[in-house]
């Protein structure tokens, strides 16, 4: 399966706690099928003093999200599922299927 997402593409949560959220990722773990979108998923880690951090405390993390809950967004602002095709200059480009085959 092939991320069709990169970083700096903004999104839409479609499901779960952060449904609605629009953000850019910042992210992508193709491994894990996941990627890391900005204001969305955050968690609270605690944090012992080390040398590092010498205070230590409780932190906010953005944890990585299922690229399957996610969206694209496009310049219109509609949803929409991404495809590829060529260009006239041969090279390969992604497309928003829902305006109609626009290049992203």
């Amino acid at each position: 399966m092939s991320i069709k997402l990169k970083v700096g593409d903004k999104v839409k949560v479609l499901t779960g706690k952060y449904r609605g959220r629009e953000g850019k990722i910042l992210q992508v773990k193709p491994k894990l099928s996941s990627v890391v979108v900005e204001g969305v998923n955050i968690v609270k880690t605690h944090q012992k003093p080390s040398a590092t951090n010498p205070n230590g405390g409780v932190q906010e993390k953005t944890m990585p999200i299922g690229i399957s809950k996610v969206a694209f967004v496009t310049a219109s602002g509609k949803t929409s599922r991404l495809g590829f095709k060529l260009n006239s200059g041969g090279k390969k480009v992604r497309i928003a299927r829902q305006d109609g085959g626009k290049e992203v």
